[in-house]
C-alpha cells in the first residue's frame, strides 16, 4: 500500500508546489482591478500590459540586465578563487588549516545585514558605490565560502596519486589543474555555479543598499511598485514571473551536475 500511495503523495505534493507558480501567473495575465476585485481561477480578461510595461520600460528591464551581470560575474569570480582555495584545504595540512576553513563558514553563516553598512561606507570611499562589481563582490563574502565547501568535497574524492602521475609525466601544475583535475570535479563545480547563482540572483538587501540607478537589481525595482493609484499588482506578478526564467534555464542547464553533485559530493 505504502508503494501505490507514493506516486499520488508526490503528484499531490508537487501540485501543491505549483500552486504559487501557477497563481502568480494567473496575477500577471490580470488587470489590476480583476485582481483587487474578484477571485478567479482563469482571467476573465486575458491581458498581456503587464509583460509589455516590463519589456518597454527600462526602468523594469534593465533591472533584469543589471541583476544578471553582477550574478555572473560573482558566480565567475567565485569559482575561481574557491578552486585553488578547495585544492589546498583538501591536499595539504598547513597550521590552522581547520580553524580558518571554519572562519570561511562563519562568513556563510552571518547575515547580509551585518555587512551593509561597512560595504556602503567602503565603497562610497573608494567610487565603487552604483556599480556592478560592488555587488559582485560583496556577494562573494558568502558565496566563496560555499563554493570552497562544496568543491573542497568533491576534490578529497580524488585520489592524491592522480596529481602524483600527473607530476610523474611532466604536467605543470596549471597544466595538470584544468586539463586533468577540473574535469574530474566537473559535477562539483557545476554544482558550485548553481549555487553561487542563486544565492546571488535572490540576495535582495546587499544588492539595494549598495546601488542607486545605474545597477539597481530588478528586485530592488519590484520593492518601488507603489504608485499614487495604489500596488500594481499585475506589473509586479509579472516581473516576479520573468524572475523565475532564469534561475529555471540555469537549473535545466546544469541538471545534470546538480544530480551527480547531490549524490557523490557534499551537497
Amino acid at each position: 500500500m505504502r508503494l501505490r500511495g507514493s506516486p499520488l503523495v508526490m503528484t499531490l505534493y508537487l501540485l501543491f508546489l505549483l500552486v504559487p507558480i501557477y497563481w502568480l501567473v494567473n496575477m500577471s495575465l490580470k488587470t489590476n482591478a480583476e485582481i483587487t476585485s474578484t477571485f478567479t481561477l482563469l482571467p476573465s480578461n486575458l491581458t498581456f500590459r503587464n509583460y509589455a510595461v516590463i519589456l518597454t520600460d527600462p526602468s523594469w528591464y534593465m533591472g533584469y540586465v543589471n541583476s544578471i551581470i553582477y550574478v555572473v560575474m560573482n558566480t565567475v569570480i567565485s569559482i575561481t578563487v574557491a578552486l585553488p582555495a578547495a585544492y589546498a584545504f583538501s591536499r595539504y595540512s598547513f597550521m590552522g588549516d581547520k580553524h580558518l576553513f571554519f572562519w570561511l563558514l562563519t562568513n556563510r553563516m552571518s547575515p547580509p545585514a551585518v555587512f551593509a553598512l561597512p560595504f556602503f561606507q567602503l565603497y562610497s570611499s573608494v567610487g565603487l558605490f552604483d556599480t556592478h562589481i560592488a555587488v559582485a563582490l560583496a556577494h562573494c563574502l558568502f558565496n566563496v565560502p560555499l563554493a570552497v565547501w562544496i568543491l573542497e568535497g568533491f576534490m578529497r574524492g580524488v585520489p592524491k596519486e592522480i596529481d602524483e602521475t600527473a607530476y610523474i609525466d611532466g604536467y605543470s601544475f596549471p597544466r595538470f589543474f584544468v586539463k586533468i583535475f577540473m574535469p574530474l570535479i566537473a559535477s562539483g563545480i557545476g554544482v558550485a555555479a548553481f549555487f553561487c547563482f542563486m544565492f546571488s540572483w535572490v540576495e535582495l538587501l546587499l544588492s539595494r543598499t549598495l546601488t542607486s540607478v545605474n545597477a539597481k537589481p530588478i528586485a530592488a525595482t519590484m520593492t518601488r511598485t507603489v504608485s499614487a493609484s495604489g500596488m500594481d499588482w499585475g506589473v509586479l506578478a509579472a516581473a516576479g514571473v520573468l524572475t523565475i526564467i532564469p534561475g529555471a534555464l540555469v537549473i535545466y542547464f546544469v541538471r545534470n551536475y546538480i544530480a551527480k553533485g547531490f549524490a557523490l559530493g557534499r551537497v
